[in-house]
């Protein structure tokens, strides 16, 4: 290290922070401040399948997704806002508290209670426009999971439910993620013996699939925060 001259000391505290200020300049190093190096957050808005229902806290899908992202060079926190049994309506009025803790990135992933108990998809829709609506108003980006009707309520249920997703996604210029289950559904291997929520592997597929478009999404975050 180059000979450096330090400040003088003349109190405790403010000499140590001089000194290390002074160290780092000296070594040729950027002294940023911590709110610099804080990491991005993302909330996972969902129901049973966001919360890890059945399942060790550690395969949920909102820990799963946190060990892909930091794997690819992504260091993040995923806070993981679901709750079983919850539809669009529960998600749309726990949105502000939800959002008390800033969030770069927010990935909905709320509907598939409504099409278990057969809701209106018109009503699935209004609550589903609230919460993109809020979202962007606060400026975070999103990323919309797009559910799938059950098929016993009929094909034109199916058309109104499923139909949804991309037109929100369009109407509020959001990314979708077109099936969250896509490559688990109806796979019994990839569920638990309910045959709804996914066991461990399940959500491991589901991860791998959607975390492109997470990857995406962040890189787009960071290039906006960067310019």
């Amino acid at each position: 290290m180059p000979n450096c001259p330090l400040p003088p000391v003349r109190d405790a505290y403010g000499a140590s922070r001089r000194v290390v200020n002074a160290l780092a300049v000296c070594a040729g190093l950027v002294w940023a401040p911590a709110a610099a190096l804080a990491e991005p957050t993302i909330i996972a808005l969902g129901d049973s399948l966001t919360a890890g229902y059945g399942l060790p806290q550690g395969d949920s899908f909102p820990a799963q997704l946190e060990r892909y992202l930091a794997a690819a060079g992504h260091e993040v926190k995923i806070v993981n806002a679901g709750v079983s049994g919850d539809t669009t309506a529960g998600g749309r009025a726990r949105l502000a508290w939800t959002l008390a803790e800033p969030a770069d990135l927010v990935i909905v992933e709320l509907g598939a209670n409504d099409g278990l108990r057969g809701i209106d998809p018109a009503e699935t829709r209004r609550n589903l426009d609230a919460i993109l609506t809020e979202l962007g108003r606060r400026g975070i980006a999103v990323l919309l999971a797009g559910m799938l009707a059950p098929p016993n309520l009929g094909g034109e249920y199916g058309a109104d439910f499923n139909g949804l997703f991309p037109e929100l996604a369009e109407k509020h210029d959001v990314m979708l993620y077109p099936f969250f289950l896509e490559g688990v559904a109806a796979r019994p291997g990839l569920n638990q013996a309910d045959g709804i929520h996914p066991n461990a592997a399940g959500v491991g597929i589901i991860v791998d699939r959607i975390g492109p478009y997470v990857i995406e999404l962040l890189t787009a975050i960071k290039q906006a925060q960067a310019s």
